[in-house]
């Protein structure tokens, strides 16, 4: 029997989240199939030489350990270690510069840039969102008036329009395998979360970001906003330790999860 290493923060507190309750209930679902041994992310580099996969979960923003993360990563690599998701990724996993590259490049994004000289490229509006190129959880964020745009000094942030949209929507893929859609019916409570029947033409926007991604193995939830003239744009694509809010989802497709999840580290561990 396969050895995972599991990492999860279990004592990091969310707002609207447990990562707690959903990590416990994963990981023992995990146990029919693997031996599971769950470790904070700090202790995830020392540990990790003696399970045959470590598993990133629910780890927390990595920005309050970069310096350890940044240190697991180059360790996980040189030893071989295989991490799951694998390191490979080019969203969150690297920082949210992404955004500023689909943006450029013509993707269904919110117009996102990380430079000065680039502001022209930006829709009018009377508020920009100025995000932390490291940001996670929100943190660091904040609204700036478009009079004030002239004063940021780039470098390590990014630059979007504060726009309207009618829901905030995320999709969640194991491997390029769509899973569940759910979605947050009032903009202005994020973590308010329904069901939500995924059509074709929502799929056909959600994987693509999937197939730029290219992860052959891994979680990934692809989050969305509806905005007024019924377009999706991508809000981020989480692909490090994307929270899965399984628990608002039936008993059926959480044991599907489960199992396409086993089956995906299975492909990972041959």
């Amino acid at each position: 029997m396969s050895a995972l290493l599991y990492v999860t923060d279990l004592g990091y507190e969310a707002q609207g989240r447990r990562y707690c309750d959903e990590d416990i209930r994963l990981s023992s679902r995990l146990r029919r199939d693997f031996a599971v041994a769950l470790c904070h992310p700090l202790d995830a580099a020392r540990l990790m030489e003696s399970f045959d996969a470590v598993v990133v979960r629910n780890s927390g923003p990595v920005l309050h350990y970069q310096k350890e993360y940044d240190a697991f990563r180059d360790r996980a690599r040189a030893a071989g270690i295989r991490v799951y998701n694998p390191l490979t990724g080019r969203a969150d996993m690297t920082g949210k510069g992404y955004l500023a590259e689909l943006s450029a490049a013509g993707y269904p994004v919110i117009p996102t840039v990380d430079r000065a000289e680039d502001l022209g490229r930006l829709p009018a509006a009377d508020t920009y969102v100025v995000k932390p190129r490291l940001g996670a959880d929100s943190i660091g964020m904040e609204f700036v008036p478009a009079e004030r745009l002239a004063d940021l000094a780039f470098g390590d942030v990014l630059v979007q329009p504060r726009i309207p949209f009618r829901y905030e929507v995320s999709f969640y893929f194991i491997d390029r395998d769509f899973q569940y859609a759910l979605y947050a019916p009032d903009p202005g409570r994020r973590w308010e979360l329904e069901p939500y029947e995924a059509g074709a033409a929502d799929l056909e926007f959600a994987r693509r970001f999937i197939d730029w991604n290219g992860l052959e193995h891994g979680i990934q939830r692809v989050d969305a906003c509806r905005a007024p003239d019924g377009e999706l744009l991508l809000v981020e694509l989480e692909d490090l330790n994307p929270y899965l809010s399984l628990e608002l989802v039936d008993s059926g497709t959480r044991e599907a999860f489960a199992t396409r999840l086993t089956a995906s580290l299975h492909d990972l561990l041959r």
